[in-house]
Order: C-alpha cells, then sequence, then structure tokens
C-alpha cells in the first residue's frame, strides 16, 4: 500500500496531535491543574504517537498498520480521559481523539 492511501489517516492523526497540544496547553491554564494532570499526560502521550504514526504511514512503513492499532488504542484512552471534562478544549480534543481512533482502526484493518 503507497502512503496516498494513508493520507486521511495521517490527516487525521495530525489534527489529533494539535487538538491534543491545544487542550494540554489549555489544562495548565485551568484553576484547578492537579485535576487535569491525568488529561495532560494523556494528551502528550497521544500527540506524540500520532505524529509517530502519521510519520509510519507517509512513508509506508512495514510497520504502519501496526502503528496505527496501537494509535488507535491511544486515541481511545485520550478521548476518553478528556471526555469526563466539561471544558470546550477538552471536548474538541475527545472528538479530534475519536475521529483519529476510527481512522487509525479502520487502517490497520486493511489487508
Amino acid at each position: 500500500m503507497t502512503n496516498e492511501n494513508f493520507q486521511e489517516c495521517i490527516d487525521a492523526c495530525h489534527a489529533c496531535a494539535d487538538a491534543c497540544d491545544q487542550c494540554a496547553t489549555a489544562c495548565l491554564g485551568e484553576d484547578d491543574v492537579k485535576m487535569m494532570v491525568r488529561c495532560i499526560a494523556s494528551d502528550i502521550d497521544c500527540a506524540q504517537l500520532c505524529r509517530l504514526a502519521a510519520a509510519y504511514m507517509a512513508r509506508g512503513s512495514q510497520f504502519a498498520r501496526a502503528m496505527c492499532k496501537l494509535c488507535a488504542d491511544v486515541c481511545t484512552s485520550c478521548g476518553e480521559e478528556c471526555g469526563k471534562h466539561s471544558m470546550e478544549h477538552c471536548q474538541r480534543c475527545a472528538e479530534a481523539c475519536r475521529r483519529c481512533a476510527e481512522s487509525c482502526r479502520s487502517m490497520s484493518a486493511v489487508a
């Protein structure tokens, strides 16, 4: 499979990574930052893994599908954590994580 076939998933990964970065930064500005520690850590992990998965797909790595499966799992976890918080930035991040998890899951299942 060529890297062009991965483009939709690559785009979802980049969008998710950006949303996670924005969420983590916004969480640091919340009144009760201590309450947001798990969300911030999830955001950081998810953003890094999304960028790594996008890079694997962009270069057509033989491990791209395996990376997409892991990325889907991490995005799902991050989306669940962000979804627990009512702040708009967390809700936007949770939605981006759900979209990315879905795209990565689909990509990891492609034969």
